[in-house]
């Protein structure tokens, strides 16, 4: 991600801010995209902790400092908050500080059709500090495209990627329109540096294509005698056959030997074959794809729910991903099975898990396995958390020809049927 830099922080927290937005790297590293830290957006009566441009959409990140460090942060958008059940009142008279965070991603919209911009969904990330443990946000305003949490790299990572979500990606001449209404001069940039951060350069596969269209087809006639050629190429012939069937011994010997192993896949066993026999869930058919399995549940965690694992130690986490068809639509299944010492830690994981915004456990496309022709992430699925016995099942259900959203209801119902699946195939 690119931080421009045109103002200073408008809070206390927004230190945080910069500091989570730094620690996701150059260019497309981790997210990609553009951040015009400290900016007052057109319309609005002061700046802004960032305004973030990401491939997807935009996101306006607002600042506020609490009187005190909180355990929990109950903060409705048309209610005041309460900080461990104490009501945080504001001299202003403004009910809570949500207010503002929305009044900022409305003048940014209006900006945005006032300049007839192609529409972008505008989005709030209302940053809080000096900390917060926990923040319960209800349903309803979280469908509204506003998160309130503290500033940290999982966190904020995690409400990007739930945020941004438009059907089709910026391009880099869009990007560069809305970075020129948003910050003027200021944030002037080449179209190399605004393709680096992840925007579809829409005029280079033009370009490839014309160049290969006018390229003339070159034959080299002068290297060899056609006739010599000719008996030099049919000497190799048996050559080459020797070198295939060697080739494939080795590819036979390779399989047997995996045949007669322990029967585990590993994570990048994503791409096993269709052939696989499928499995029947929920009166659902599910194609395995391949599984991994780990005691290191940190390192397969982010957001809250890492640090949460990072104080309580669990006995195993068996991750698998499946793949299903409904009403003629692909869709994707990525499961994390954690079991712990006793019922209670998995209860109380459980609460922490089924929290929207506190991160979860990495799939294994996150990971970098390997699934051809299938989803590019697991981004909007609809999830569900179920308790058995000292496990819990995390479960996410996405579409990989389609746009997912978590209420989408074929998603939700294959998801409850999946619920049900081997936590290994």
């Amino acid at each position: 991600m690119r931080l421009v830099r045109l103002g200073a922080e408008t809070s206390r927290v927004g230190a945080d801010v910069r500091a989570a937005l730094s620690s996701w790297g150059p260019a497309d590293t981790v997210l990609g995209g553009i951040a015009l830290l400290g900016v007052t957006p057109q319309g609005c009566p002061g700046p802004v902790e960032a305004v973030i441009l990401v491939p997807k959409g935009i996101v306006i990140v607002v600042g506020v400092d609490l009187p005190d460090p909180a355990v929990r942060l109950d903060a409705p958008l048309g209610a005041p908050w309460k900080a461990d059940g104490w009501p945080l009142v504001r001299p202003d008279g403004a009910v809570n500080p949500a207010g503002e965070a929305l009044a900022a991603a409305a003048a940014v919209t209006t900006m945005l059709q006032a300049r007839r911009l192609d529409p972008v969904p505008v989005s709030t990330i209302v940053a809080v500090g000096p900390y917060v443990g926990q923040v319960v946000q209800s349903t309803v305003d979280l469908h509204h495209g506003v998160r309130v949490l503290h500033p940290e790299p999982r966190s904020m990572l995690t409400a990007m990627r739930e945020l941004a979500v438009a059907d089709r990606a910026c391009s880099v001449e869009q990007a560069r329109r809305l970075l020129a209404e948003l910050a003027g001069d200021r944030s002037r940039m080449l179209i190399g540096e605004v393709a680096a951060e992840g925007f579809v350069d829409a005029v280079t596969p033009d370009l490839a294509t014309a160049s290969t269209t006018l390229i003339p087809r070159i034959t080299d006639q002068t290297t060899m005698p056609g006739r010599s050629r000719g008996r030099r190429r049919a000497r190799w012939l048996p050559m080459t056959a020797l070198g295939l069937l060697a080739v494939l011994l080795i590819a036979g010997v390779a399989v047997a030997m995996a045949t007669t192993g322990t029967g585990r896949v590993s994570p990048v066993a994503v791409d096993t074959p269709v052939t696989t026999p499928s499995v029947t869930a929920g009166g659902v058919a599910f194609g395995p794809k391949g599984s991994a399995e780990a005691t290191d549940c940190v390192g397969h965690a982010y957001g809250d729910v890492q640090v949460w694992l990072a104080q309580h130690s669990c006995v195993d986490l068996i991750r698998s991903a499946y793949q299903t068809t409904a009403n003629n639509q692909r869709a994707a299944v990525a499961i994390a099975v954690l079991t712990f010492h006793d019922q209670a830690t998995a209860k109380a994981f459980a609460d922490v898990a089924n929290t929207p915004g506190t991160g979860g456990i990495t799939d294994l496309i996150q990971d970098g396995s390997s699934w051809p022709d299938g989803p590019k992430s697991f981004d909007g699925a609809a999830y569900t958390v179920v308790v058995h016995d000292t496990s819990v099942r995390l479960t996410e259900v996405v579409w990989i020809d389609r746009k997912s959203t978590p209420a989408d209801p074929g998603l939700r119902k294959l998801a409850a049927a999946a619920a049900s699946l081997p936590g290994s195939p």
